[in-house]
């Protein structure tokens, strides 16, 4: 059995290596250029961001960082689709998606990115499974949904109601609606934020993984800023613009990290 489990770490650590090579030798999977967000109330232009830019790899884990008010949740929007910007653009894995008309924009949310939200978004009257189904039937090449609540650890509770879920699982559950979309970008919005410190801890333990071992391109937003050793790419956003990019070849493992 101890042997068994050595193999099967092996094997991951040998996984994670050659997707740390892969990312290292591959092109920037995430392109945000000069980008300037201006909202116009009334008779005053609110400025949101202003020529923020970026770069994250394919299956990197990457950590937006500031306080509230940075711009985090407008990069964020922008990003996935849910709103457009003023000027610069964004591209996604080639795909030029500041050019994407309304309709571009619907078919990119639907198939290329899965949102990770602080409070979960799932439907109440609705079991875990058919949560995570619900999300399937609306994508190209989605995962299924049984053998993606196993991998995030929930292959009891797929006949449960969120109701009947602690707080972490109904995350989880969030997680796999998300990743059964099998999207090219996986977008989280602080998600431990609602969680205790345990089960947040496991939380990013559980994206880190799936950037990692899986090869998702993660990027987690979010204000605390004592997770981003975690991270391979921490992008500090201050005032709407993006202060400084830190890469950290050398992520620290989630179990050494408190807040």
């Amino acid at each position: 059995m101890d042997r068994d489990k050595e193999i099967a770490r092996l094997q991951r650590l040998i996984k994670a290596t050659e997707a740390e090579i892969a990312r290292e030798q591959s092109p920037d999977f995430v392109v945000f250029d000069k980008v300037r967000k201006v909202y116009h109330v009334g008779e005053i232009d609110i400025e949101a961001l202003r020529e923020a830019s970026f770069t994250v790899k394919k299956g990197e884990l990457a950590i937006v960082v500031g306080e509230s008010g940075a711009g985090k949740t407008t990069l964020l929007n922008i990003l996935g689709g849910m709103d457009t910007l003023t000027e610069g653009r964004v591209i996604l894995d080639g795909q030029d998606i500041s050019k994407f008309n309304q309709k571009e924009l619907t078919r990119y949310r639907r198939y290329d990115i899965g949102f990770v939200f602080q409070f979960y978004n799932l439907v109440q009257n609705l079991t875990a499974i058919e949560n995570v189904s619900l999300a399937t039937q609306i994508c190209k090449n989605p995962l299924d949904p049984a053998e993606t609540l196993k991998a995030v650890g929930l292959g009891e509770r797929m006949k449960n109601f969120p109701g009947q879920l602690s707080g972490g699982e109904q995350q989880r559950v969030a997680i796999a609606r998300a990743l059964a979309k099998n999207p090219k970008l996986l977008l989280c919005d602080e998600p431990t934020g609602a969680l205790d410190y345990y089960t947040g801890k496991a939380i990013l333990q559980l994206l880190q993984n799936q950037a990692h071992e899986s090869g998702t391109t993660v990027i987690i937003i979010t204000h605390n800023k004592a997770i981003t050793p975690m991270a391979d790419r921490v992008i500090s956003v201050r005032n709407g613009m993006v202060q400084e990019v830190t890469i950290n070849n050398n992520p620290t493992p989630i179990s050494e990290i408190q807040w």
